[in-house]
């Protein structure tokens, strides 16, 4: 990591979606206005630190801004029926459920002092959680013209196990990735994941027929992404 930056890693616990995205834009505002500071004042040697966190969020669909909002099957009413909320978000990529049971990560990450463009960073975060369903048994993979991991890509049971999507501003990244780990899969037939209409969802406690630890899962993704992006963590802290 260039500059002695180090990353503040932080586990949110269950947090409202929309209480998560302010922070995440607290955390990219102060990215982004360090960066700005150092390039009016050439002699600062400050570091700016990265930011990661894990949280899970309750019942919410979320639209990206290159999305469809038809692949949101149910109306208003069954929204609150079902306990969800609905957001419209300025990430890439389609339409997405989060939910108990699922990690979701952010990284609020300075991709030009990592020397990364937006495809080498989705490629790395793929990668990370790759390496962690392995350490499960379940073999991860990437599907040409999609983002995420998805199993089986190549016969007609392709399902997609962690869904990823990023928005870059200023070179800093925001939103990230979110994996099903013992996730209520019945809140995706409420719309067109990502807007695919002909591949399915999954998670690892449905891929090895039992709950699995988020805990463990946790521990083993932050250091797939620290060892990926060669991160260093300068503390972490728990909301």
């Amino acid at each position: 990591m260039t500059n002695d930056s180090t990353t503040i890693f932080e586990d949110l616990g269950e947090i409202d979606y929309k209480k998560a995205w302010d922070y995440q834009e607290e955390q990219f505002d102060r990215i982004v206005d360090g960066k700005l500071f150092n390039r009016k004042n050439p002699d600062s040697t400050k570091p700016i630190d990265h930011h990661l966190i894990f949280c899970e969020h309750p019942h919410v669909f979320t639209l990206g801004k290159s999305g469809q909002a038809n692949n949101l099957l149910i109306q208003d009413e069954f929204l609150k029926k079902i306990n969800a909320t609905f957001y419209k978000i300025n990430r890439g990529g389609d339409i997405t459920y989060h939910g108990p049971g699922q990690i979701v990560g952010y990284p609020i990450f300075d991709l030009e002092q990592m020397k990364l463009g937006i495809k080498e960073y989705i490629f790395k975060l793929e990668e990370a959680i790759i390496k962690t369903i392995a350490e499960f048994g379940i073999k991860g993979e990437r599907l040409s013209g999609a983002t995420g991991v998805w199993l089986e890509t190549q016969t007609p049971q392709a399902r997609k196990i962690c869904a990823i999507g990023v928005r870059a501003s200023r070179y800093v990244s925001m939103h990230g990735f979110a994996l099903n780990v013992n996730t209520n899969l019945d809140y995706f037939n409420y719309i067109n994941p990502c807007g695919f209409v002909d591949k399915g969802v999954t998670s690892m406690e449905k891929e090895l027929g039992q709950k699995v630890s988020m805990a463990e899962v946790k521990e083993k993704l932050k250091n797939n992404l620290q060892e990926v992006f060669e991160l260093e963590f300068s503390r972490s802290a728990v909301k």
